[in-house]
């Protein structure tokens, strides 16, 4: 590609860059959970942006192609530092049950039937819907979070979960179903509760 074809000069990409660097933070420390490992992730990104940016050809928004750069810099991390990571003592992030049970009947349906949330896609346009969720997301108990933005996030397979977290695949899928109830329980409260005002 030639420079003058380049969709944004240098000086308003390093700009877009500067912009992304607290958002791309928070996603590597809610991931990480680990402040060096996060900035060392945040700045190997950055530095991997501006080396590559003749690679970026404006077909999506550079805050996209970052944090797809981003998610390959949190796995290089979690690779770097798999023997440092600390597991949670067992039971520790294991305390979902008590909301299964004010959530669903012994039979397995809904207490009481979910709110209806409107149309997703309106609620998705908004900011305000993703600064709640990533609030929501920053207070799931450290093994819930890692495990729910290792599937979500990183799209990692079981296999690589139970691989980085030391747990078995039933366990996986435990965690998932739990930190998705807490996610619903906080959006409930935080978000679209409020809608019905």
């Amino acid at each position: 590609m030639n420079p003058t074809d380049h969709p944004l000069s240098i000086d308003d990409f390093a700009k877009d860059l500067d912009s992304l660097r607290p958002t791309l933070l928070r996603l590597a420390q809610l991931q990480l959970r680990n402040d060096a490992w996060a900035e060392d992730a945040v700045s190997e990104t950055l530095l991997a942006a501006l080396q590559g940016m003749r690679a970026y050809s404006g077909a999506s928004q550079v805050k996209t192609w970052v944090v797809g750069i981003l998610k390959h810099k949190v796995l290089d991390q979690l690779r770097r530092h798999a023997r440092e990571l600390v597991v949670a003592p067992s039971g520790e992030d294991d305390d979902g049950g008590d909301i299964d049970d004010l959530v669903f009947q012994p039979d397995g349906h809904f207490r009481t039937m979910p709110q209806d949330w409107g149309d997703p896609a309106d609620q998705l346009q908004r900011r305000q819907f993703f600064e709640v969720l990533e609030a929501c997301m920053e207070v799931l108990p450290g093994k819930l979070g890692r495990v729910f933005l290792m599937r979500e996030w990183l799209g990692l397979e079981t296999a690589a979960i139970c691989q980085e977290v030391g747990i078995a695949p039933t366990n996986v899928w435990v965690m998932l179903h739990r930190a998705r109830m807490r996610l619903r329980e906080c959006l409930q409260l935080n978000w679209f509760g409020n809608l019905v005002k």
